[in-house]
C-alpha cells in the first residue's frame, strides 16, 4: 500500500511539471531562403531544439524549413 502512495504522489507531482511550449513562444518571425520565406515559430532562446517551421514555401520539405527555423533559433540566441 505504502508503495502505491508514492506512485500516486510521484505521477501527480510529474504531471503538475510538464511542459508547455505555448508558455516560452516569442512572436512568429520570417526568414528569407533561396526557394522563398519561411516563417518561423521560435522558442526561449535556451530552448532551441522546438523552433519550427509554420509556414514555408510548397516546394520545401518541413525537415528544410525547420532547420532553417533552428538555425535562425540559433543565430538569435547569439544575439
Amino acid at each position: 500500500m505504502r508503495k502505491l502512495s508514492f506512485a500516486v504522489v510521484g505521477i501527480a507531482a510529474l504531471s503538475a511539471c510538464s511542459i508547455d511550449p505555448k508558455q516560452w513562444e516569442t512572436e512568429p518571425v520570417t526568414v528569407e531562403t533561396p526557394n522563398g520565406r519561411v516563417v518561423c515559430q521560435l522558442y526561449s532562446p535556451d530552448i532551441v531544439r522546438w523552433d519550427r517551421a509554420i509556414e514555408r514555401p510548397e516546394n520545401m520539405s518541413v525537415k528544410t524549413a525547420d532547420a532553417y527555423c533552428h538555425n535562425e533559433g540559433v543565430k538569435q540566441q547569439g544575439m
